[in-house]
């Protein structure tokens, strides 16, 4: 485990480049993270996933993938049906509460199905941003709903489900992401709000669910805690907020690194992302060039981070003995009666 290097790395395609090979044996990341490019067939994907962990030597690197459900889901038909989002269960909490919350843990427990047998052991869900009227799309259909409470309570069930099956689950975005009116894959959202709104509204679900092993960072600025850097980049933002009123002490990464979200280079943005104290950076398109320079500048997992890459591993559970059958005819029929 202390061989790796701080990092998160993706990769440009179904099997790995020769150049790949050779730059990710010498990186050490800790962990990848694999897209809809990464995949076509599941022996393909499970040779894939071994491939990236013998390069790093490792058989508990992580390897992450973002299948939530709706439309962010990586994996498709015939890997995996297409589920429905989590504003889809969210509604069906509202109905019913105890079915709405069964329906979260469910949909967490069918991906750890389809996702660890070929190798995938991290999803990056619950996504916890509780988003208000006018804010930009990015969120929208992916959030639970639009209170602090039924995001709670469905984030836990969904993270839940997937500790049931034996995968890690990473909440998003912390401190939240619910309030951005940009698109952070292309530009910085400001949030002016005042901070008991936002301890109240936006960062509750995170504070609930701090416990968990993992956090993904929103490239958004909390004008009231640091009107100059996203919470990726801010030291303020994540001491203050994230780990002390959150009381989040699990392993922080950042969202993509490559988004636009960001300024400066590459080197820049690594260095901001690691001055700001977070333990782990990601970067998604597999780009040589820009990996090579997020690398250069990732130091050696150790300290604290270290401790947290460890733990986090650590919390991880055997799956349990839930038959797969049963459990996707339970889920088929209640979306069935939905619809």
């Amino acid at each position: 485990m202390n061989e790796s290097k701080a990092w998160i790395a993706g990769t440009t395609g179904l099997k790995l480049t020769p150049d790949e090979i050779a730059f990710f044996r010498d990186e050490r990341p800790w962990g990848f993270i694999l897209f809809a490019r990464n995949v076509s067939e599941a022996a393909q994907i499970e040779d894939l996933c071994a491939h990236l962990r013998d390069l790093v030597g490792r058989n508990d690197a992580p390897v992450l993938i973002d299948q939530e459900g709706g439309r962010v889901q990586r994996l498709r038909p015939p890997l995996a049906p297409d589920y429905p989002s989590g504003s889809a269960l969210g509604a069906l909490y509202r109905e019913n509460e105890e079915k709405g919350l069964r329906a979260a843990w469910l949909l967490s427990r069918l991906h750890a199905f389809d996702l660890l047998k070929l190798g995938i052991d991290v999803d990056c869900l619950p996504v916890l941003d509780v988003p208000v009227e006018g804010a930009n799309d990015v969120i929208g259909t992916r959030a639970y709903g639009k209170h602090p409470d039924i995001v709670t309570a469905m984030g836990s069930a969904a993270a839940e489900g997937l500790l049931a099956g034996g995968m890690l689950p990473v909440m998003k975005h912390i401190p939240g992401h619910g309030r951005a009116f940009a698109d952070t894959h292309h530009e910085l959202p400001t949030v002016a709000t005042g901070l008991d709104e936002l301890a109240e509204h936006d960062f509750a679900p995170f504070k609930a669910l701090s416990h968990l092993p993992m956090a993904m960072s929103a490239h958004v600025i909390f004008s009231a805690v640091d009107p100059k850097y996203p919470a990726t980049t801010s030291g303020k933002v994540v001491e203050e907020i994230i780990r002390d009123y959150i009381g989040f002490d699990g392993l922080l990464m950042s969202d993509d690194v490559s988004m636009n979200a960001l300024s400066g280079d590459y080197f820049d943005r690594t260095k901001a992302i690691f001055a700001a104290g977070l333990d782990m950076v990601l970067h998604c398109h597999g780009i040589m060039e820009q990996m090579t320079a997020v690398a250069s500048c990732t130091p050696e997992l150790q300290g604290k981070a270290l401790e947290r890459a460890v733990k986090a591993i650590k919390y991880k559970r055997k799956p349990d003995a839930s038959s797969e059958e049963e459990l996707r005819d339970e889920f088929r029929s209640m979306f069935e009666a939905v619809a």
